[in-house]
């Protein structure tokens, strides 16, 4: 992969915002109605006296046993130390919940029928398997999941994880759960049915989170991010030339979709690249099939991956 050996350049202005501008759309007139309640408030500053009203307010969240355990880990010291640190950062949650009403707008921009949901913030100790929870009408994120990609609590953690661990990520990962929810499981198996399928999932991001970069919503690095912009070309001639495009092994879930430090092509270049640079190609292929077809979201949405695929006349870039 002769351009992997290639120096990596800042992205322009142009590419980092690639088609954003052609997303943008007044949602301004959309009415949205959903409560933030603060459950990590409310939870770490009761006592014996006020826990019943907290346990009233928040049923879902307290699964039967003594008052006595909820009040140990109130006091914990551990406990009352990630309080302090996410109260550094969210004490104020109004900047995201602005992100959240703009979010819910476009949702309802595209899909009339969807209601938005109340949000609860959480503490998990670091759950970010499960940093946000959406379940219909309610929307948990657990903010000691977004302190920032340096924060102390994040040191032993694989840098792939803890860069997305970021106030600007989360947006994001509420923005996706709600997307796995409302596009249909995919039942095909073979590898361009699996990326294109991916990639009808992140050209609804770009619908909903016009304004949001590309780098953000792929969560990469800067470095990674720069590397598949000058190297998506190279990545396609391997899964061409390696005849991937129609193979069923699950093993490529593991080297090119799923999550992970970077990609797998077994070569001395790996680490170079992101994770799940398959997602990355099937998201282009899904936007220069939606450039150069007139099809309405729903349509995509019920298409065939294999049809998309013939349809899309994806060039990579050069």
């Amino acid at each position: 992969m002769r351009k992997f050996l290639f120096i990596l350049i800042a992205v322009t202005s142009i590419l980092s915002c690639n088609s954003r501008k052609n997303n943008d759309i007044d949602v301004s007139s959309i009415p949205v109605d959903f409560t933030v309640k603060r459950f990590d408030i409310d939870f770490y500053t009761a006592d014996s006296s006020t826990l019943p009203k907290i346990k009233s307010k928040y049923p879902l969240l307290f699964p039967p046993q003594p008052d006595s355990i909820w009040l140990q880990k109130i006091n914990d010291s551990d406990e009352r130390e990630l309080f302090a640190e996410t109260q550094k950062i969210y004490k104020d949650f109004s900047q995201q919940k602005e992100e959240l009403t703009l979010l819910f707008k476009h949702i309802k921009h595209y899909n009339n029928s969807f209601k938005e949901p109340n949000v609860i913030t959480m503490l998990t100790n670091v759950d970010y398997d499960n940093r946000v929870v959406y379940a219909d009408s309610l929307l948990l994120i657990s903010i000691d999941a977004y302190l920032g990609t340096n924060h102390p609590f994040y040191e032993d953690y694989p840098f792939y994880i803890k860069e997305n661990l970021d106030k600007e990520h989360l947006i994001v990962d509420v923005a996706s759960a709600i997307i796995n929810q409302e596009v249909l499981p995919n039942t095909k198996r073979t590898f361009i049915d699996k990326m294109i399928y991916e990639g009808k999932k992140m050209y609804v991001m770009d619908l909903f989170l016009p304004s949001v970069s590309d780098k953000e919503k792929a969560g990469y690095s800067t470095e990674k991010y720069n590397w598949i912009l000058h190297n998506e070309e190279e990545v396609w001639r391997y899964f061409i030339d390696k005849e991937l495009l129609y193979s069923t092994d699950t093993k490529l879930n593991r080297r090119f979709l799923d999550l992970a430090p970077f990609s797998k092509f077994y070569t001395e270049y790996d680490r170079l690249s992101p994770g799940s640079v398959g997602v990355w190609v099937g998201w282009q292929i899904v936007r220069s099939y939606m450039r150069n077809n007139d099809v309405s979201l729903p349509e995509l949405l019920k298409a065939d991956e294999d049809e998309i695929f013939k349809k899309s006349k994806y060039k990579p870039k050069r």
